[in-house]
């Protein structure tokens, strides 16, 4: 409830900034509607998956084409082959319905069905939410897998210690705003997030928190 689905949503183009500007690639976006954002290399995979239930996987897949390219039979084919040898589970269920799949199964399907489109950067939003430790672990390494050859992710996820382990800067947003970011590997290691997110912080924000410690190291 801090507006981080908000702030990927009106990247994306679902939502209109009320003020401010937003570029891609030195390209002022403010006012394209979604579909010309997706052809400009940018996509999302929305926190509430938004498959299409009543269709097969492939279908849902093949959608993620013709949102940002005519038509083209052989370019769709070689994309969805992609798709399945990264994920192999969706490989087996393609002729499904959306509906028979799990949760995590369905995550899946909403990554491959961004990855359709051949985006540049790809907005991830809170990929692990409802599923099993087991798929969490999954997912991210897929996130990883993704990065590694060579998309930029922004990843939007309030299971922090995971979302750590697999970026490289971090940002906390608290109230729509931006109150920190560093390296993933300094936040690891800052006590205010640590304190914040593993112990002790329950109804308190996170300046709360920084105030709590900056006291209590005074008065030490």
């Amino acid at each position: 409830g801090v507006g981080k689905t908000t702030i990927v949503k009106t990247i994306a183009g679902w939502y209109k900034p009320s003020s401010g500007e937003i570029y891609f690639s030195d390209k002022l976006i403010n006012e394209l509607p979604s579909n010309e954002i997706a052809r400009l290399g940018l996509g999302l995979v929305p926190e509430d998956r938004r498959i299409f239930p009543g269709m097969s996987v492939e279908d849902n897949l093949r959608l993620g084409v013709m949102q940002v390219t005519s038509h083209d039979r052989k370019e769709s084919e070689e994309r969805l082959e992609t798709v399945f040898k990264q994920f192999p589970r969706l490989g087996e269920r393609r002729a499904q319905s959306g509906t028979t799949l799990s949760g995590g199964e369905q995550q899946m399907l909403t990554i491959g069905r961004a990855l359709m489109s051949r985006p540049r950067v790809l907005l991830l939003d809170e990929p692990s939410m409802g599923l099993s430790p087991i798929m969490v672990d999954k997912i991210f390494e897929v996130v990883d897998t993704i990065h590694k050859q060579g998309v930029t992710i922004l990843l939007v996820e309030q299971n922090a210690i995971a979302a750590l382990e697999v970026v490289s800067h971090g940002y906390l947003i608290e109230n729509g705003r931006i109150v920190m970011h560093d390296t993933a590997q300094a936040m690891k290691q800052n006590p205010d997030i640590q304190e914040f997110y593993l112990g002790g912080a329950e109804g308190r924000d996170f300046n709360q928190i920084k105030h709590y410690r900056r006291r209590k190291r005074w008065l030490s």
